[in-house]
């Protein structure tokens, strides 16, 4: 053997070592992928699912809000007439103040004054006697 032949001997078995120290991390990063790419499979195996149970919650509580707006329109027309009925009962307070109020007051004093005024004849005769 000469020394080309050498030299040629162990630049193949230094790329042949070479090639195999690079295989290694190639051959398992290989698996990683494998397993990410089986990973990304269960996951959107497993996902659609879960979104479309999502999708039924979402479409429930849309129906239930739309119904507690339903509720809350009608509270605040319940509210509305309640004030109404409110303002009507105060005029009407005040307007039987104003027409009843001041001439069934003093027929209640002059009835009372009455009665007094009978009652002090009775109780003088009584004392009289």
């Amino acid at each position: 053997m000469t020394a080309g032949e050498i030299a040629g001997l162990i630049a193949a078995v230094a790329a042949v070592a070479f090639v195999v120290f690079c295989a290694v991390p190639l051959l398992k990063l290989g698996r990683v992928l494998e397993e990410l790419r089986i990973a990304i499979r269960d996951l959107g195996h497993s996902s659609v699912p879960i979104l479309q149970e999502l999708k039924g919650t979402v479409t429930a509580t849309n129906d239930e809000i739309s119904k507690l707006s339903l509720v809350t329109e009608d509270v605040a027309k319940v509210s509305r007439n309640a004030t109404v009925v409110t303002e009507n009962a105060a005029q009407l307070s005040t307007l039987f103040a104003a027409t009843l109020g001041g001439p069934l007051i003093k027929t209640a004093a002059f009835t009372y004054g009455v009665r007094e005024a009978l009652k002090g004849n009775t109780t003088r005769r009584r004392a009289t006697r």
